[in-house]
């Protein structure tokens, strides 16, 4: 079945999210449900290098300055760049790792 156009689809944005503990991917959507409640998002990537995870989650533009304070918020989470593009997030990333 083909994608639904372009615009219809709706604007979201690429997140990547630094967790100073090592974390599975189980507990990390849980904790992001919880933190997160009423907010539309979803966990794409997840990976961990030297006691920290490292992760890019999706979420809906209209949300996105909501998430990005929550997710600061979280003892131990730090949001290290986020974009309109996941391409561009993962990049970014391959630094830390």
């Amino acid at each position: 079945m083909p994608k639904g156009k372009k615009a219809a689809r709706g604007k979201h944005r690429w997140i990547a999210i630094q967790v100073n503990k090592s974390i599975q991917r189980d507990s990390m959507k849980k904790l992001l449900g919880e933190k997160l409640e009423g907010l539309e998002w979803k966990l794409f990537d997840l990976e961990k290098k030297a006691n920290r995870t490292f992760s890019v989650i999706k979420i809906t533009l209209s949300d996105y300055r909501q998430a990005l304070t929550k997710l600061n918020e979280i003892s131990g989470f730090e949001t290290i760049t986020s974009s309109g593009k996941i391409r561009l997030v993962r990049e970014r990333l391959k630094s830390y790792l």
